[in-house]
């Protein structure tokens, strides 16, 4: 359950099959902090908001039923109608609006009909809910964005560290003779692309924390992923630490002079930063 600021309101949202759900009872307090229900069951006996649900429903639900919303739809406007958003999920087999009960407990609706609620509650705090909704958004794809880069630098360092497994390391040797060769495996693209070994950079910048990868670009991340799997080949092929060294700073080099030339990757890093 995650939550966002709108007019110093909190508003909470979840997801439902990748689709997000924001809870209209916080955007009913907006209006009337207490009577959120009450609020609730005016709009959905509108008979503008009932077609409206109708229509998202008929777009969106292939098991709608549409006979159930007819006699809805007929009666919408009488002084006599009234309905909760229970009655309407449980008569016409709706899936755009969920009463949740609970800790969170409240109606929630799919943003397209939350939104459209907001407008109804107000056109200024419809506006402003989209903007941070939006904003939340934004971030959540930034840091998607990053998960997914380093993960791929994670899977090429699984691939090199098989290859050095393979090809590097003899029969009988105990863990952590293993685990220097690796490290020292590590070492060779660190100075391949940033002209140290971890223990150099640790020692150069004691006051930050993670290693000398958390602080990559973009541009040195895909590099990095390049120079993995490129390593991972020359090893296969026996070739020794240092000529794969002098080889893999060349690459490195090179691919570092198209990518921070690219403005592809200019612009993703300024989304990033």
């Amino acid at each position: 359950m995650a939550k966002i600021n709108v007019m110093n309101k909190e508003i909470s949202f979840y997801a439902v099959n990748e689709d997000d759900y924001i809870c209209i009872t916080d955007i009913a307090r907006y209006k009337d902090e207490e009577r959120t229900d009450y609020i609730i069951q005016n709009w959905l006996r509108n008979r503008n908001t009932i077609e409206f649900l109708g229509i998202w429903e008929q777009l969106n639900n292939p098991d709608f039923k549409p006979i159930e919303f007819e006699g809805f739809r007929k009666q919408a406007g009488l002084n006599s109608f009234v309905l909760t958003a229970k009655k309407w999920t449980e008569k016409t087999n709706a899936i755009g609006i969920i009463s949740k009960s609970g800790r969170y407990g409240g109606t929630y609706a799919h943003k397209d009909i939350a939104f459209e609620f907001a407008s109804w509650i107000s056109v200024e705090f419809k506006l402003y809910l989209i903007k941070e909704f939006q904003r939340l958004k934004d971030e959540e794809r930034k840091q998607l964005g990053w998960d997914i880069r380093r993960n791929l630098t994670k899977i090429n360092y699984r691939i090199h560290t098989e290859a050095i497994k393979e090809n590097l390391i003899p029969a009988e040797l105990s863990k952590s003779q293993i685990s220097i060769i690796y490290a020292s495996e590590a070492d060779i693209l660190n100075m391949a692309l940033f002209g140290m070994t971890a223990a150099q950079w640790r020692d150069r910048n004691p006051d930050k924390k993670g290693n000398i990868r958390d602080y990559a670009d973009v541009s040195q991340l895909v590099c990095l992923a390049n120079l993995e799997n490129l390593n991972a080949i020359f090893i296969n092929e026996g070739l020794s630490q240092e000529t794969r060294l002098e080889r893999l700073n060349k690459i490195a080099i090179q691919q570092m002079k198209i990518l921070t030339d690219s403005s592809r990757i200019k612009r993703l890093e300024g989304k990033n930063n």
